[in-house]
């Protein structure tokens, strides 16, 4: 398997390049998409390679990525001598006040601030730079400015407005609350303020999985176990747009994201293991132009559009991660991730870096040139089998997170 790697990474004359490759089965695979070289230097520079090499001592774990399966799917990609630097991340922040696993986080976009959501059916608001030094520790422990309370059970789904001033939560109770998000600066012992809450639908009928934001036109997206996928516009009275999958025809959806590419579609995963990306302006018709990407038959987790590309990255249980062209529906890489489930998964701003949690208590950050492991953070401590829940990027900063089953959620620098 190494030796095919090898030649389709530096078959640069042409041959074999940008066609359509087939397995000894007859089964034919996408052309393969060439990442664009990175504009700019990104937050995620650091040491060489080999200096990071003898520091990580990835072990066993290290040769996870070239243990893929038989077929090839590798991507034909330009040498990127930028990408080739990176950064070491190392633990800062403790959060530590959640009661109950945290299911989800999400950065502020600008501000040092981190919003998370727990089984303990609240949310928190941290400002990293208001810490305490943690005992015998180098790391900070982070206390909360801000507890959100309206759900009436375990909270499992966040999604950030991009200018930051309000967020979304779903939770088990299949309500989506709608919050406007208080200053970083506000004091955690003021009298509370109704008007933090700036709405609550009851559109599902069962537990709110999934959750995501779109800017463009103000839309969210909600993913539920009642077997739909719901488009909102929280400004209208009726702000529930349309839905998806009313019948469910492809199983209960488990993630859902719009397509960083063009917002005007978004991806669904589903517990039947369909990935459908749908056409969001033809569903106003109930007209749903949908494209079923690549059948399997494990569960997805957690799926996640790349920012500037046509390719959906896909988490699964059975530890692997999967990369979709949007356009022609075909797997084009496929690797065992993880040693156990792979929840969650994350690309940085530039869409250089891919970050993936598990249940294996561990965070990976990946070169999405290479489809390498860069480094391996083992970040949480594992409960009822379960570890990691959400990992995320900040949208401006040098900062990255996980939430775990342990009740804590951890930043790193």
């Amino acid at each position: 398997a190494l030796k095919e790697f090898d030649f389709l990474v530096t078959a640069e004359d042409g041959e074999g390049a940008g066609e359509a490759r087939s397995s000894g089965d007859g089964t034919e695979w996408a052309a393969p998409i060439p990442f664009p070289p990175a504009g700019g230097k990104s937050f995620l520079l650091g040491g060489s390679d080999d200096v990071l090499e003898s520091v990580l001592g990835l072990g066993d774990l290290a040769d996870l990525t070239v243990a893929n399966d038989d077929t090839d799917y590798s991507y034909d990609l330009p040498s990127n001598k930028e990408s080739s630097f990176r950064k070491t991340w190392s633990p800062k922040y403790t959060l530590r006040s959640h009661f109950d696993g945290v299911r989800a986080l999400a950065f502020h976009p600008v501000e040092p601030c981190l919003l998370t959501v727990s089984e303990d059916h609240t949310l928190k608001l941290w400002n990293l730079t208001k810490t305490v030094p943690a005992k015998k520790s180098a790391s900070f422990d982070v206390e909360p400015i801000y507890t959100f309370r309206a759900h009436v059970g375990p909270v499992l789904s966040l999604a950030m407005t991009s200018s930051g001033e309000q967020c979304f939560s779903g939770g088990l109770d299949s309500t989506i609350q709608w919050w406007n998000i208080p200053s970083s600066n506000v004091d955690p012992y003021d009298t509370y303020d109704p008007s933090v809450l700036a709405g609550s639908w009851a559109g599902h009928t069962d537990a709110v999985w999934g959750l995501a934001y779109s800017g463009i036109k103000n839309r969210l997206l909600s993913c539920s176990a009642d077997g739909t996928v719901k488009l909102w516009n929280p400004q209208e009275k009726n702000p529930c747009i349309s839905t998806f999958n009313a019948n469910k025809e492809h199983g209960v959806p488990t993630s859902v994201d719009f397509n960083g590419c063009d917002p005007a579609h978004m991806v669904a995963s589903f517990n039947s293991g369909d990935v459908v990306v749908y056409d969001l302006e033809t569903s106003q018709h109930a007209l749903h132009d949908e494209f079923v990407l690549f059948v399997e038959v494990n569960i997805f987790l957690s799926v996640v559009s790349h920012p500037t590309l046509p390719v959906t990255i896909t988490a699964h249980e059975d530890r692997h991660i999967k990369f979709y062209d949007n356009k022609s529906g075909k797997v084009i890489h496929a690797m065992v991730a993880h040693l156990d489930a792979v929840t969650s998964l994350a690309v940085d701003p530039n869409g250089i870096y891919l970050m993936s949690g598990s249940h294996d208590c561990s965070l990976r950050l990946w070169n999405l040139d290479s489809k390498t492991c860069v480094q391996e953070i083992t970040a949480h401590r594992k409960k009822s089998e379960e570890a990691i829940y959400d990992v995320a990027f900040h949208p401006s900063k040098a900062y990255i997170a996980s939430a775990g089953a342990d009740a804590l959620a951890r930043v790193y620098v």
